[in-house]
């Protein structure tokens, strides 16, 4: 069984979290905060050097987790660089999976304007990478359109089907369970036929989730949050996941061919207390994790 063709009677959707290096290389939380071999992103926003960037991914994978870096392809500054990353990813780190992005920047500070070209540059499948995440929109982005974003979803999926790489489409997160759940579907429709790793925001308050939404620029995601939060004792409480996680497992349990396989996490309101809340819901499992070991206690 391959990891997208995760058994859909299972109770709980299983999950990723995303991590900054600076935490990794930081944090004293991080040993055994996670169930061995659970999937851990790090960002890339263009604040970490590439050298501590290499070094929180060997951390990652050190501490028996597994490590799935972004490569933001308008910040790469040469193929040089492409390689030497990809290259010390799977040989120092056993890096066998990645996401691949824009970056976000207005021009190119190297030779890539695109995942695509990224993706072609034929690198992953020269040092055995054939696990890759695409970025995936359920709000749109002010940066294209929706038949723009759809067309190269369907060149990333053809990319897959071309060379064996198994493609997945992680989202941004949101806070609109219904937005997100629709959007997958129409992803579907449109016969793209990829996974989707959904992202939710892990437990935080409302105050925190507004300004990262804001950073992040996802303004329907703003809206929607300052929707909930006009009442001004609202601002001060914190944002429960379960509202967004739970109608997308619903609809992930009741519809057999949904091409939802997973949620990603973003901890904005910390790891530890993302880590404790995956746990407890059932998302992670219990064994192995340090708050598996605190519920084993609890309930024993």
């Amino acid at each position: 069984m391959t990891q997208h063709q995760l058994p859909l009677t299972r109770a709980f959707l299983p999950a990723s979290i995303e991590v900054a290096p600076k935490q990794v290389l930081e944090s004293k939380d991080l040993p055994g905060l996670f169930p061995k071999d659970t999937k851990v992103y790090l960002t890339d926003v263009g604040v970490d050097s590439v050298k501590d960037f290499i070094k929180a991914v060997k951390r990652i994978s050190d501490f028996g987790y597994a490590p799935v870096p972004h490569i933001p392809a308008r910040r790469i500054r040469s193929r040089d660089e492409l390689e030497t990353r990809i290259r010390t990813y799977a040989e120092e780190a056993g890096v066998t999976d990645t996401l691949v992005i824009g970056g976000g920047l207005d021009r190119p500070a190297g030779p890539f304007s695109s995942t695509m070209e990224i993706l072609e540059s034929g690198l992953f499948d020269r040092y055995g990478i054939r696990d890759i995440g695409v970025a995936g929109h359920p709000e749109g982005s002010p940066d294209f359109s929706a038949a723009t974003a759809e067309e190269a979803l369907r060149l990333k999926r053809d990319f897959g089907e071309r060379t064996g790489a198994h493609i997945r489409i992680v989202t941004q997160f949101g806070f609109d369970a219904e937005e997100f759940i629709n959007w997958s579907l129409a992803i579907k429709e449109a016969g793209i036929g990829l996974p989707i790793h959904l992202g939710v925001a892990g437990p935080a308050k409302i105050t925190t989730l507004i300004k990262y939404a804001a950073l992040c620029g996802v303004g329907n995601s703003v809206a929607f949050l300052k929707k909930r939060a006009l009442a001004l004792t609202a601002l001060a409480t914190t944002h429960s996941p379960e509202s967004v996680v739970g109608p997308i497992e619903r609809h992930w349990r009741e519809t057999l061919d949904s091409p939802v396989r997973q949620i990603h996490v973003f901890p904005f309101g910390g790891l530890v207390k993302s880590a404790a809340w995956l746990t407890e819901r059932g998302s992670w499992p219990s064994e192995g994790s340090r708050f598996g070991r605190e519920l084993e206690r609890h309930h024993g």
